[in-house]
């Protein structure tokens, strides 16, 4: 297969999960624009680029939406790097803005390529609003590579409604999480946040987790899966294991399993550390079963 049918390939692929209407047209009859939206208001999100090495834009992602028990909701978002090999740093400020600013600041800097064998990456954050938001946007603009892109963020469509953490008819959850030993546990993309904690340049930091199913979920023996990223930061962040498979017996402990990794800093500055408990890729594509923990760290010289 050569590299462009390879591209087409995978472009088919994504378009099912991404809601977009993907076509392997020859490059240069796309669509260009210096600034669009990946949605327009009444408009679903469509693709506006193939997949190529580098050079290509990122594309955030409206997820969709849930309710909180107190009666605000979560706006879930993710993105697609078209890049197959460029990972792009997009720090806070005109090139990286949520509208309203309030909001602004919870979204990634730092932008990777497809996880292996998968359409994108998904429920990366969430936005809180009030329980009377009625039909306002949140907005998530991008500019990477010369493209400017954004997306809405919307309760007015009960298609975008997501079941949050549990998978109905599937005996599936999302995973409990909990980065301290006695701090609160959380399910689902909203998850939980720490910090911050503090760190030296070239100098590992020791990050413990505790994740579990929970007594209702006993019965689903399935190992627990975790994946570490650099969620903001201006340099890079090396983990000793960015991938930690919890198998059963582990996580099924009245505490949960307790898991550790390290990380260690490039550069001094303010970080965002996030680690993601899920149960299967697959499940992604249903909009479950996932957890976000949320890491602040500052690094000193």
């Amino acid at each position: 297969m050569n590299l462009r049918d390879s591209i087409c390939w995978r472009v088919g692929v994504l378009a099912l999960a991404l809601r977009l209407a993907a076509g392997c047209a020859p490059l240069s009859a796309q669509q260009r624009a210096s600034q669009r939206r990946v949605a327009n208001p009444g408009e679903s999100q469509f693709e506006v680029d193939f997949l190529r090495a580098s050079g290509g834009p990122v594309i955030p992602i409206f997820e969709g939406w849930y309710q909180n028990s107190d009666g605000t909701y979560e706006l879930s978002f993710g993105y697609f790097n078209v890049n197959l090999e460029e990972v792009i740093e997009i720090p806070l400020g005109v090139d990286n803005t949520i509208d309203p600013r309030p909001f602004d600041g919870v979204q990634p800097t730092q932008f990777l390529p497809l996880p292996d064998g998968e359409r994108r990456h998904a429920g990366v954050f969430t936005v809180t609003v009030p329980e009377d938001w009625g039909n306002r946007d949140v907005v998530w603009t991008l500019t990477a590579n010369g493209q400017t892109l954004s997306v809405p963020g919307r309760l007015t469509s009960h298609a975008y409604e997501l079941n949050g953490w549990f998978f109905p008819g599937r005996n599936s959850a999302s995973p409990l999480l909990r980065l301290e030993s006695t701090g609160r546990q959380a399910r689902g993309p909203a998850g939980v946040t720490m910090g911050p904690l503090s760190a030296r340049v070239g100098e590992p930091l020791e990050l413990t987790l505790w994740t579990s199913r929970g007594p209702e979920f006993a019965d689903a023996r399935r190992p627990i899966n975790l994946r570490w990223f650099k969620h903001r930061g201006s340099g890079e962040v090396t983990f000793a294991n960015s991938e930690i498979q919890v198998p059963a017996e582990d996580w099924m402990s009245d505490d949960g399993a307790q898991v550790s990794t390290q990380a260690t800093f490039s550069e001094p500055g303010e970080y965002v550390l996030r680690v993601m408990a899920y149960n299967t890729w697959g499940e992604f594509e249903y909009q479950c079963c996932w957890t976000n923990g949320y890491i602040e760290v500052t690094v000193d010289r």
